[in-house]
């Protein structure tokens, strides 16, 4: 009986043993050991599955924990209006996320996934989520501190629901207003651009001191992976074209559209994203040279670089036409994970076959997972795998609704102030008998946030949490003044009403990539028949909420005062607070505002700059008295 006890003993100090000799060598679990010498230790562990399954992002719509846990996918991603279910709180993703997560953690290495989201103008996929105005609206601020700010905000939100990778920033430089995503880009200016990359140590922290340039950094679990997009020249596309060509000689890809991706890789920037577009001819997802020659060879940046949605789909041209082709191209150009996002069978199988064939080498898939390895273990992700709630009271906080209003304020861009010089209709009395309030945005939520805003191309209505323009001018007015709102007023009804004045707000409706592509620019009906009605009859300021200048130099001479807001987000009580003079107007164009749509595309510097109002134009008011 002693002996048995001692054999049974002597048995389990041996697996003991064995098994803590076992982790001691698992260096990759060892979080004291450096990056590097985990990154080797765990590559070397993996099989040709594992590693391919690292490489593909899929859709949250296509997985399951088993379908994470059978192809040992290595990201999600939620695509725009991807959620849990409507108006799903932050439990309800901090849930959905961990299951996934468990069904990677119950893998043979436990290697955990990254999950993904679009997170760029604040969490905006979220409901209840602070939505700060969209990024050309914040080149106008000309704030880089706030920018700053903003992300260190939005990273906050993102963590809110467990989520610790962002999509953004998108640092295009839009080159012409025709492109559907030029609101995403900060100006038609590099310069603007470069200084907006601040944006990046906000959401992921500050770099420290002496740390190794090009290596990416996240601070903690406050601070997200940021991804700079779309790699390069996205905003200089032929006419604007979503997608489309962009025709620009080397000098001047290097010299517009290239700057800020030497400020994003200097910040740590832990991802790219490859762009859509081509360079004269080359489709970006296909271009060994810039990919890899450039951005890693030379940029030296150390980071992972990523695909579009179904980005390598789009190297043929119809979109998926050869598959394996694409795949080749994609990968062979650099690309380290790609979001396929629905067909991850048919990419892995690819994949496999075109190593096993030798087409594709051994050492461009150990490139692409070292990168991806490596900013996992930055993140802590295999430290801390699994979301929690502990920043859940970070969604839409108070605080950063302020910021957001801060950031409203400072966007604003003041055109016109009075018919003459020596009469400025603004800052707005508060105390007046009557005002009317008009036009289809004033009133609208969704239109006042654009599109990557709850769905993809955004929504109308009451889409999140907010305040309107409209509830914003009834707070701010005196209780006495009477407020009438009326989208599309005729002639009469403000004749008999004897207004002091009206405030017109009207512009585009919400939109994202292709469907925002515009060869007209104008705004939205009834919008220029409210200008021209409205302020034919009484005072008016106009405000035009839209992601790029429109057409509006056949108006401007009724018009008293002229406001471009942008897409200011949830938080339009920063219009009234410069409206009526709380605040006094300081923002500047971030791009050049045309006469004519036949003058497009038109820039500052080019030889036929003619524009209605160029960059960097902005009239200035001081606060109105608080007696």
């Amino acid at each position: 009986m002693a002996s048995s006890q001692a054999y049974l003993l002597g048995l389990l100090i041996l697996i003991c043993s064995t098994s803590i000799g076992t982790a001691k060598h698992m260096k990759y679990k060892n979080s004291t050991l450096p990056v590097e010498i985990r990154v080797n230790d765990l590559l070397k562990r993996m099989t040709l599955a594992e590693k391919i399954g690292q490489m593909t992002q899929i859709e949250r719509k296509d997985a399951s924990a088993d379908v994470m846990k059978n192809y040992f996918i290595g990201s999600l991603l939620s695509g725009g209006g991807s959620v849990p279910k409507p108006q799903a709180s932050a439990e309800d993703w901090v849930d959905m996320i961990n299951d996934f997560q468990n069904g990677c953690l119950a893998t043979r290495l436990g290697i955990p996934m990254i999950y993904g989201i679009d997170a760029v103008h604040g969490h905006n996929n979220v409901y209840g989520s602070t939505i700060f105005p969209q990024n050309i609206g914040l080149g106008a601020t000309r704030d880089p501190d706030l920018v700053k700010r903003i992300g260190a905000a939005t990273a906050l939100e993102v963590r809110a629901t467990g989520i610790p990778y962002t999509f953004a920033p998108c640092i295009a430089v839009c080159r012409d207003p025709r492109w559907g995503r030029c609101y995403e880009s900060y100006s038609e200016d590099q310069k603007i651009v470069q200084a907006m990359t601040e944006i990046i140590p906000g959401l992921q922290g500050d770099v420290p001191a002496n740390y190794q340039k090009s290596y990416p950094y996240v601070a903690g679990k406050n601070n997200v992976a940021a991804c700079a997009k779309h790699f390069v020249g996205d905003g200089g596309t032929h006419n604007g074209i979503n997608e489309n060509n962009t025709i620009i000689d080397y000098h001047g890809l290097m010299g517009i559209h290239m700057p800020a991706y030497y400020d994003a890789v200097y910040k740590g920037v832990s991802t790219v994203m490859v762009s859509y577009s081509s360079w004269n001819g080359v489709k970006m997802h296909a271009d060994r040279k810039l990919v890899t020659g450039f951005l890693k060879n030379k940029l030296q940046f150390k980071g992972f670089v990523i695909s579009d949605w179904q980005g390598i789909d789009r190297i043929t041209s119809p979109p998926g036409a050869n598959y394996t082709y694409s795949v080749q191209a994609g990968v062979s150009a650099g690309i380290d994970m790609i979001m396929v996002p629905e067909n991850y069978v048919e990419f892995i199988n690819d994949l496999t076959l075109l190593v096993n064939k030798k087409v594709i080498p051994m050492s461009r898939i150990n490139d692409a997972v070292r990168r991806i390895l490596r900013v996992k273990f930055i993140m802590g992700l295999f430290e801390k795998p699994l979301a929690d709630l502990s920043l859940a009271d970070q969604l839409g906080k108070k605080e950063h609704r302020e910021l957001a209003r801060e950031a409203v304020r400072k966007s604003l861009v003041l055109l016109k102030n009075g018919k003459s010089k020596n009469m400025p209709l603004l800052p707005l009395s508060k105390k007046v008998s009557k005002i009317l309030v008009a036009g289809i945005h004033a009133n609208n939520l969704g239109y006042q946030c654009g599109g990557w805003t709850i769905e993809w191309q955004g929504a109308s209505g009451n889409i999140t949490i907010g305040t309107t323009i409209l509830d914003a001018i009834k707070a701010t007015i005196n209780p006495t003044t009477n407020v009438v709102y009326s989208e599309n007023p005729d002639a009469n009804f403000i004749k008999g009403n004897n207004f002091s004045y009206a405030v017109v707000v009207v512009g585009e409706p919400p939109y994202a990539e292709t469907n925002g592509d515009s060869s007209n620019l104008k705004i939205s009906d009834p919008g220029a028949s409210t200008i021209q009605t409205v302020c034919g009859a009484v005072k008016c300021v106009v405000v035009i909420v839209s992601g790029r200048p429109v057409v509006i130099q056949p108006y401007i001479s009724s018009i008293d005062a002229l406001i471009a807001a942008w897409l200011p987000g949830t938080e339009g009580q920063g219009v009234a607070d410069v409206l009526f003079g709380d605040y006094g107007f300081t923002g500047k164009l971030p791009r050049t505002w045309f006469k004519s749509v036949d003058q497009l595309p038109m820039n500052i510097g080019d030889k036929h700059y003619d524009p209605l109002f160029p960059l960097g134009f902005g009239l200035t008011t001081k606060p109105a008295s608080k007696s």
